[in-house]
């Protein structure tokens, strides 16, 4: 696949996964330091990795979710735990029982920190609703 095939399908998973309010605002607020990094990334997290038939996207978000929680990027697990909740269907339940799989691996701590990225999310997408 070329470049631009390569970028085009990424950019549609990117929607599909977070969702076209979050993604238009992210491409508005590229600047002349950030085109490149953001091209590197929908070209090859969204349209090289995301893409591939090994893995739904179902399990690619749990695997996202569990790995923010790991290291412990708490701004990128509230994105990725909104777009899993509006964009990917989940539920309070699903998300409840990653964070309390990743506190047996990660520590009760990062484990509690991420209960609370989740219920602020949660809150706010009700809030919303």
């Amino acid at each position: 696949m070329d470049e631009k095939r390569r970028y085009a399908a990424g950019m549609k998973v990117r929607r599909e996964i977070l969702g076209d309010a979050y993604v238009d605002r992210a491409v508005a607020e590229t600047t002349h330091v950030t085109t490149e990094f953001q091209d590197l990334l929908t070209r090859y997290a969204w349209g090289e990795i995301w893409t591939r038939p090994g893995l739904d996207h179902r399990t690619r978000r749990v695997l996202v979710l569990g790995t923010q929680i790991a290291l412990k990027q708490w701004d990128q697990l509230k994105l990725h735990v909104r777009a899993a909740v509006v964009e990917g269907g989940f539920t309070a339940s699903e998300l409840q029982e990653i964070v309390l799989q990743q506190s047996v691996y990660c520590g009760a701590p990062t484990g509690l920190t991420a209960m609370n990225v989740v219920r602020e999310v949660l809150e706010e997408v009700a809030e919303e609703g």
